[in-house]
């Protein structure tokens, strides 16, 4: 008599990635980046988007795609708070049951008028599948900032300094719409949304909250999307001569400084999560922001904050001298 055939085994599942995305009256970019998250591969995505009152026709154009693209329920718009990006993102993070029932899934945070390439959340899902699933990690990469109206592509920065709270104190390196979080980094996310209200930028405080806490950061020097650039940004790409014009002429007006003292307030609400070398670090940090000028360098050398490449440090160390950070 024949043995009965072997069971086939069953095949693995899909990582999970829940993909937050801030919307405002974005009718006119959002196709592209939809289609190319539809196009992912080698994962499960699923899509909510924070649409902060468009009047454009986004939240029935996202709808639209759900109902053509994906399972139902797979793609939802919620009202949100209408105070900006930064707040509209931590609202989306403070959701409950982004990572599933077996709290296996990842995180992913997008902006409405990129394009991402097809295997950009699988990569990322594959960097953090080979971490404690207890300790936050937050996975970014670089992007390619694309002018679409001339063509022109031009590859973001290489850190040549790993991922670091000394570093994250400064500048930030996680790039909003490159990262994906751990069930445990968005723990942390979600029960820090009300400290980090005020903050100027989602991603730099994701960056001091995973580093701060003793977490890890991934930063993947691959690039994963195309990061459009139009006059609408609301950050811009950041780099080239004419940036880095802007960058010192805000250094000199206090922007740079007023944006650090937002984020060490947010830091002191949760300093608690912090490690006992980083709030060690924080200490000094904010004692050197407070000294005279030679105690001032002596201070910042000891907390051991710096930024990314020689040009970074050396215009870092040129705001310290000038009492602009």
């Amino acid at each position: 008599m024949n043995d009965p055939p072997a069971a086939a085994a069953p095949l693995p599942s899909l990582p999970l990635v829940t993909v937050l995305m801030a919307v405002r009256d974005g009718a006119g970019v959002l196709p592209a980046q939809l289609d190319s998250i539809a196009a992912q591969t080698g994962i499960d995505w699923r899509l909510i988007a924070g649409d902060d009152g468009s009047a454009d026709g986004s939240p029935a154009l996202i709808a639209r795609f759900g109902a053509d693209h994906a399972p139902a329920g797979a793609v939802r718009v919620i009202a949100g708070p209408g105070q900006g990006f930064v707040r509209n993102f931590l609202s989306l993070l403070a959701l409950p049951g982004l990572t599933g029932p077996d709290r296996s899934g990842l995180v992913a945070l997008a902006d409405q008028d990129d394009i991402w390439f097809p295997d950009k959340l699988a990569r990322g899902a594959a960097r953090l599948a080979s971490l404690p699933a207890d300790r936050p990690a937050l996975y970014c990469s670089r992007r390619i900032n694309w002018w679409p109206a001339s063509g022109r592509r031009r590859l973001s920065r290489r850190y040549p300094r790993p991922p670091a709270f000394a570093n994250a104190l400064v500048e930030n390196i996680a790039l909003g719409n490159t990262i994906l979080l751990n069930a445990a980094a968005l723990d942390l996310a979600r029960e820090t949304a009300g400290a980090g209200r005020d903050v100027p930028f989602h991603d730099w405080w994701l960056y001091l909250l995973v580093t701060g806490a003793g977490g890890v950061v991934i930063h993947d020097p691959e690039p994963g999307l195309l990061y459009r650039q139009h006059g609408q940004n609301v950050l811009g790409q950041g780099e080239g001569w004419q940036a880095a014009i802007k960058v010192r002429r805000g250094v000199l007006q206090g922007r740079y400084a007023t944006r650090i003292t937002a984020n060490l307030r947010a830091l002191r609400r949760i300093e608690d999560r912090l490690t006992p070398e980083n709030r060690h670090r924080l200490d000094l940090f904010e004692a050197a922001r407070a000294a005279i000028l030679p105690r001032r360098i002596a201070l910042m050398g000891r907390a051991g904050v710096h930024r990314q490449g020689f040009s970074g440090c050396l215009g870092f160390w040129g705001a310290v001298c000038l009492g602009r950070v």
